[in-house]
């Protein structure tokens, strides 16, 4: 599949912003599944400096300040994308999880060391007896991992409610867990704190998801939204994408754009202003195949 994606945020102030650093991660990695063609990023007003380099884990970041007097910054990302189909390993001939904690620890550690790091907690992810408990029925002794996280992933999407009204960037995955509700991007979180709990690496993916209009319906523009999903470490297979919101692997209708540890290392935009009062945000994101 070839994608063209375009992805808006305005941020509106109440009053004037004097000055403003900013990091935005708006252009699709490339790699083995996915090839990014090319990302025009355009803001406004347009900034004084600029720079762009790979993050600790490889996403594409870019830097810029904007030193003129302002009561709205735009950021507009246009890529075009080349996604490949994903076929996943058969969930069966994956190692029990057991194995795979196992040599995630101690001297066998050093075989996976790309992995390691997924396993420890992070702002945003904390292991903990909760979590353990919550994924023990699906990791009963010697599971194969896949078939494990994969049947942990069916149950967040069967006993979590999509609620977009219900959780904020300050709810943590422990109140997640108990009120059973959120979006992506807490269930992403939720399925990380249940996986390292039990000493499996895991990572966050962000991205973007192709969606369809209602039948009948034309897409509207700017109608789809930023994603969120996991990708588990198994041994012998590399890594494994799960979307515990849809309760799928992701193949050619997800477009990866940022991995990290959680959401803290992947955020589209982020910055600090002076001035600039109370703001709104405004966001915006299309995805089209061309």
């Amino acid at each position: 599949m070839k994608y063209r994606v375009l992805h808006k945020t305005a941020y509106l102030y109440s009053e004037p912003v004097m000055l403003c650093h900013n990091e935005v991660r708006l252009k699709p990695r490339s790699g083995a599944r996915q090839t990014c063609r090319g990302t025009r990023l355009d803001v406004s007003p347009e900034p004084a400096v600029g720079a762009e380099y790979a993050d600790f884990f490889g996403n594409h970041a870019t830097f810029f300040t904007v030193q003129e007097r302002h009561k709205k910054l735009e950021v507009s990302a246009l890529s075009e994308v080349d996604v490949l189909p994903f076929s996943p390993p058969m969930p069966a001939f994956t190692p029990p999880w057991e194995d795979v904690r196992d040599g995630l620890v101690g001297e066998n550690a050093c075989r996976h060391f790309e992995a390691i790091q997924y396993v420890f907690d992070s702002p945003y992810v904390k292991a903990g007896e909760e979590f353990a408990a919550y994924a023990a029925p699906s990791f009963t002794p010697r599971r194969p991992v896949l078939e494990a996280a994969m049947d942990l992933t069916s149950r967040i999407h069967a006993e979590f409610e999509y609620d977009t009204r219900a959780t904020n960037m300050h709810t943590s995955v422990k109140e997640v867990l108990a009120m059973r509700r959120g979006v992506c991007q807490d269930f992403a979180h939720l399925q990380l704190s249940c996986l390292r709990s039990l000493g499996l690496a895991a990572r966050y993916v962000s991205g973007y998801l192709l969606t369809a209009p209602p039948p009948g319906k034309e897409k509207l523009i700017g109608s789809d939204a930023s994603h969120a999903w996991i990708s588990l470490y198994c041994p012998g297979f590399g890594w494994v994408d799960l979307d515990p919101t849809n309760d799928l692997v992701p193949s050619d209708k997800h477009v990866l754009l940022a991995l990290g540890r959680d959401y803290a290392d992947v955020s589209p935009v982020k910055g600090v202003i002076l001035g600039g009062g109370h703001h709104t945000i405004e966001v915006s994101v299309d995805v089209r195949p061309v």
